[in-house]
């Protein structure tokens, strides 16, 4: 109907008006060929743009970094009233404070022993790490666990984290164990934190509970588990091996 209404228009048109015509139709194309093309340069820019804002996101989301307490009930905060006053917690606020990319996460269960680390170890690597703190074998000592077993255990996951996360910083937390458990297992205890350290070339924590195990004031009423002053002072002792290893 389109195309016999148009040849009826032009055949009562001068010559004249049909080349005005022509022309104005072929001014028109260009036009609307013009504005079409304005039209995808604007949309092509805008989808550049949202893509950048995509992979400036992305980009963000990946420059957080994630430090993992891999622990027992002292990295659990076991007896708090808020898990914030365990260690890790205090050393998320030191970093917020310094303005650094960095999560730390509580990855600590109580009663944990080597072996309950070593089951589960395998799953909790999963997850992107930048820095691990291994805080295990406090529970291997107090049951009198074979040292052999103890330190099989930690190796076993040291090597789980080097094979699955080979870019992972390990920092390996030193326990010790009162008298009372006797001389040779004590000092043979001491020892096999020491020993792995330096095998494995850990960056290594002596003694995690420095200046807080034995420390009446500084423990909750069982003796064993830090008060939240006490997780100050632990953090400050983690502060001091870590603090090297955070990238600005």
């Amino acid at each position: 109907m389109f195309k016999a209404y148009n040849k009826h228009f032009h055949s009562n048109l001068p010559m004249s008006s049909g080349l005005k015509l022509i022309k104005f139709s072929y001014f028109f194309s260009v036009l609307l060929l013009v504005s079409c093309g304005e039209v995808k340069t604007e949309k092509a820019a805008e989808d550049q743009i949202a893509d950048e804002q995509t992979e400036d996101t992305a980009a963000t989301d990946t420059d957080t970094q994630t430090i993992l307490c891999f622990g027992d009930s002292i990295t659990a905060g076991y007896g708090l009233d808020d898990t914030t006053d365990a260690y890790p917690g205090i050393l998320q606020e030191k970093i917020d404070s310094l303005e650094l990319d960095y999560t730390v996460i509580n990855s600590g269960v109580s009663g944990e022993t080597t072996a309950g680390g070593r089951s589960r170890i395998e799953w909790v690597i999963q997850q992107q790490v930048d820095i691990f703190l291994l805080e295990l074998g406090a529970n291997d000592g107090l049951r009198g666990v074979a040292l052999s077993e103890t330190r099989s255990n930690l190796q076993a996951i040291i090597d789980v984290v080097r094979e699955k996360s080979p870019e992972t910083t390990i920092i390996l937390a030193g326990m010790q164990l009162p008298p009372n458990m006797g001389q040779e297992y004590t000092s043979g205890f001491r020892k096999l934190f020491i020993d792995l350290a330096e095998e494995n070339n850990l960056a290594f924590i002596p003694f995690i509970l420095k200046d807080v195990g034995g420390v009446a004031s500084l423990n909750q009423t069982d003796g064993i588990h830090p008060t939240s002053e006490g997780h100050k002072i632990i953090a400050n002792t983690v502060w001091e091996t870590l603090k090297p290893l955070l990238k600005r």
